[in-house]
């Protein structure tokens, strides 16, 4: 395992870097200001302004590996940019096009969706002409058992009918939200593992009710395009929107979700890198009891065990994406289940310290260190709970030395 950059990732950090630098970072308070005043779930001007500067400099679509798509790098290339994008969670990802859930869904339509799909939905997704959103997760259901859910798809001649109730869609309540891949039963009676199937549902279709956005720890979470609760009922789209073929949903989901809890995982060490240099900052410069917080022994624990966790983390990441890139996603399951456990607990940890040395500041919004600690704390839920993470990695382990 080799994790030294080549040339290419080298030359995009370093574009990547001034990016964030020159136009990112002083973005950060003009954006909140924006978000404060207008509509919460619509983007800012600012916002537009930089994702039209990053495509200027070739920062664009960079987590997609199929080179007729995006810049065609390998997850270990992607997971140092990813990692930069995740040092400003809220701004960055979106400005390169890279945030998710969009970029799921184009990986989902690249590899699952039929020629017109991809033209269709595909194309001005990439382009970041719209925004889309996927409806998995139901309230009535436990959803981290994906076999739970029981929105139904049911087949009426040359249509799909749909019927449900999901939330957490995220996206939804981006007004420029246009498409829906939508997850629920075709065959009841089938093995568990084949009753789903995905269908794309028009935001405008009959039948589609967009009920309410969910908060975030009080927060909108705009940036992912905001999380809605959406009512399906009688909804009716033509049988050509089916992605794959019946019976494929939960294998799609699988095959979605891996890559996208490993680009939650490279910005999450972003995330935590971000919160450590601002209690760094906070060490040098606060007095308390006569001297600098940096000089203080349990703030000196703080930081040092906080290196040491985003090390260990950040090399847990590049091996997966490694394997992912090697052996392919399936061969990299263990390891991508091992980051989705470790990685969100190390940047709360990391995150949690940056508060308590910021005091009071630390929870306000004059800090971008409480609004890191919510988002990181929903991705202990997001894409699957720790707990379903560590009983199946268990079980996976226990396999290995059955008598």
């Amino acid at each position: 395992m080799d994790f030294a950059y080549d040339a290419r990732t080298e030359e995009l950090r370093g574009e990547l870097t001034r990016f964030l630098t020159e136009h990112v970072y002083p973005a950060e308070p003009v954006h909140a200001e924006q978000a404060a005043t207008g509509d919460p779930w619509s983007r800012t001007p600012v916002l537009a302004e930089l994702k039209a500067e990053a495509r200027k400099r070739g920062l664009w679509n960079l987590f997609l590996p199929d080179p007729r798509y995006g810049a065609g790098l390998t997850n270990l290339q992607y997971a140092p940019l990813a990692e930069l994008t995740g040092r400003s969670p809220h701004l960055a990802p979106e400005a390169v096009n890279c945030a998710a859930p969009d970029t799921g869904n184009m990986e989902l339509l690249a590899e699952f969706g039929s020629d017109a799909q991809r033209e269709r939905w595909l194309m001005p997704l990439l382009e970041g002409e719209i925004r889309s959103a996927f409806c998995m997760t139901e309230p009535e259901v436990a959803s981290s058992d994906a076999t739970n859910i029981a929105t139904r798809i049911t087949r009426d001649g040359d249509e799909y009918v749909i019927n449900g109730r999901k939330w957490w869609s995220s996206g939804a309540m981006d007004p420029r939200c246009e498409i829906f891949i939508v997850m629920g039963k075709t065959d009841p009676d089938a093995d568990r593992h084949r009753q789903q199937s995905m269908v794309l549902v028009p935001r405008d279709t009959p039948g589609v009710t967009v009920r309410r956005g969910m908060h975030v720890f009080g927060y909108t979470d705009g940036t992912h395009g905001g999380h809605a609760e959406i009512d399906f009922t009688d909804v009716r789209v033509p049988a050509a929107n089916l992605i794959g073929a019946e019976g494929t949903g939960f294998a799609i989901a699988q095959a979605r979700l891996g890559p996208g809890r490993i680009h939650h995982c490279m910005r999450l060490i972003g995330m935590a890198e971000r919160a450590l240099e601002l209690l760094c900052r906070r060490a040098n410069e606060r007095i308390a009891f006569g001297r600098p917080l940096a000089e203080q022994g349990v703030v000196r624990e703080w930081i040092a065990e906080s290196r040491v966790r985003i090390e260990q983390a950040r090399l847990l990441v590049l091996k997966t994406a490694w394997l992912m890139d090697t052996v392919g996603n399936k061969g990299a399951h263990t390891e991508i289940q091992a980051i989705k456990i470790a990685t969100p607990a190390m940047a709360e940890w990391v995150i949690d310290k940056a508060i308590q040395g910021y005091g009071g500041a630390g929870v306000s919004q004059d800090t971008p260190l409480a609004a890191l600690w919510a988002q990181t704390r929903t991705l202990r839920l997001a894409d699957g709970p720790d707990e379903v993470h560590r009983n199946s990695l268990a079980k996976r382990e226990l396999r290995r030395w059955l008598p």
